[in-house]
């Protein structure tokens, strides 16, 4: 009898155990596994992520927000640019519309290592919960990544407090029938999180955050890197030990998750090429295990530092050892980062909601002067390089003289275009004040007199410049555009640069 119990509980045990494995399998397949890459939205040269070169950049973790130097409960893109000054001069708002039109989506990322994350410098929680919902809501995203590192990883007031107000804003969010998916961004070395990661970890869970994973930045490791193993090695031990890490976390805040699902929750993110410490190359080999390894256990996000970067450093870059914004310093040849790193994926990022997807051309839409940011296109109008118009709800940028060609002419493509699709026009929209110079900006054109290479005048209301030695040439020609006229006319911010710049103080007379 005693052995026939015995049986019974045994095979009872391993029922329980079946079904607790088939039911965590079941869960992390209803989780989709993504992959999304960092932009670095205000560095130079600016990156084109709402053109993406390949579908694995469709994509994107826009970053970072971080607190305004003067008011440290508003948000600013990286304390250079607040969000009206970034939708101005970097076309943030209109390139991220432009991205979603396409069927990208758009995540955005608070924090990083420099300047201070909004949490550290808002005290208040209303205010807090109101400037991260405000970037939420102007960019129409449904997806945060919070990026958690140096002095704000210990500063134990701030995490409770980004804790309470995310976990505030995902509860009003969801009471709208919205929903927003948010993920920690932390640093890791070969042996997982750090302490003050796994504490912050511990207080998203305990505020109520509904966290979508952790994700890790496998890089940059310093004097914690295992020197036997590869990039890629190190990053499999730091995503080993951080998975039993979060599934200790989830059952001490009494959720016991399986393993399946814990992969699932876990994002890993290496900064592609050469590190910021010396000796640390991850190379495409690395990447091609790294998507691989990732494939296999079901990882839920992987990303990577950055978009920006994935590329071969020109020839004229002389130093690729040193880190670049704009290159990875390895050799890519044809190869992309993201197109590798991106294969180890099964799905992709919830899509924005419905109401930004627009066809891309609508050629019964009538253009309306009094709401377009830019004059709506003319066929008779001759557009010089850098020059925007409207047409069919879309902002075109000239990229060079251009006459009676159609912007959104459904054939052409690349070089063969003169225009270059900026984005949709945006609700809220207004015409652009038109700029004018003020008499006394530059001396008035006369045309006996004979101006050189360099000599600027100004003429109804415009700076122009000459391109050669000329006389008696209106600068009528250049203001129609024209490419033969021996005047250039001054770009917006050429003027606007011009205008604002005190004049030189003359010498004293001996």
């Amino acid at each position: 009898m005693g052995i026939l119990t015995g049986v019974v509980m045994a095979i009872t045990a391993g029922s329980v155990a079946a079904w607790g494995n088939f039911q965590d399998v079941r869960t992390a397949e209803s989780i989709p596994s993504i992959f999304s890459g960092y932009v670095d939205v205000t560095a130079t040269p600016r990156y084109a992520f709402e053109d993406p070169v390949s579908k694995e950049a469709e994509n994107v973790l826009l970053s970072f927000i971080v607190a305004d130097a003067g008011n440290g409960c508003t948000p600013s893109w990286g304390a250079a640019y607040s969000l009206d000054e970034a939708g101005s001069a970097l076309d943030v708002d209109r390139r991220v519309a432009r991205l979603q039109q396409l069927g990208g989506t758009v995540s955005i990322s608070f924090g990083g290592l420099i300047n201070k994350e909004l949490a550290t410098t808002c005290t208040d929680a209303g205010k807090l919960e109101a400037a991260y919902g405000a970037v939420v809501d102007r960019y129409n995203v449904s997806s945060i990544d919070l990026d958690i590192e140096g002095e704000a990883l210990s500063d134990v007031a701030s995490l409770d407090r980004r804790a309470a107000a995310v976990a505030a804003l995902q509860q009003d969010r969801r009471g709208s029938g919205k929903d927003l998916t948010v993920w920690l961004t932390l640093p890791a070395d070969p042996n997982g999180l750090t302490t003050a990661g796994s504490d912050a970890v511990r207080r998203m869970i305990a505020a109520g955050t509904d966290l979508a994973g952790v994700n890790i930045m496998t890089m940059d490791y310093g004097g914690s890197r295992l020197t036997d193993r590869s990039m890629y090695g190190n990053a499999v031990s730091a995503a080993e030990a951080a998975h039993r890490q979060l599934t200790g976390l989830y059952r001490d805040a009494g959720s016991e998750l399986g393993s399946e699902t814990v992969w699932r929750k876990i994002g890993l993110t290496p900064m592609i090429g050469q590190n910021d410490i010396a000796g640390e190359i991850f190379t495409l080999k690395d990447a091609e295990e790294l998507s691989a390894y990732a494939s296999a256990k079901g990882v839920g996000r992987l990303s990577m530092w950055s978009l920006n970067r994935d590329r071969t450093c020109s020839p004229n870059y002389p130093d690729v050892t040193q880190v670049s914004d704009g290159c990875s310093g390895v050799e890519q040849g044809t190869a992309t980062f993201a197109t590798i790193l991106g294969a180890g994926v099964t799905g992709s990022p919830p899509t924005a909601p419905a109401a930004v997807a627009q066809p891309t051309r609508a050629p019964a839409v009538t253009d309306d002067p009094s709401t377009s940011p830019y004059p709506v296109w003319n066929e008779s109008t001759a557009y010089t390089s850098g020059e925007r118009i409207v047409w069919h709800s879309n902002v075109y940028e000239a990229k060079w003289w251009t006459r009676a060609d159609t912007p959104d002419n459904p054939v052409l493509q690349g070089a063969a275009t003169p225009w270059r699709i900026i984005g949709p026009v945006l609700p809220g929209d207004r015409p652009t004040p038109q700029l004018t110079a003020p008499d006394g900006t530059a001396p008035q054109w006369e045309p006996a007199k004979v101006y050189r290479k360099g000599d600027r005048v100004l003429f109804e209301g415009r700076v122009f410049e000459a391109k050669w030695w000329t006389q008696t040439d209106s600068p009528e020609a250049a203001l129609q555009g024209s490419p033969e006229s021996p005047w250039s006319k001054l770009r917006d911010e050429e003027l606007l640069k011009l205008m604002t710049t005190p004049a030189p103080t003359p010498a004293p007379s001996p």
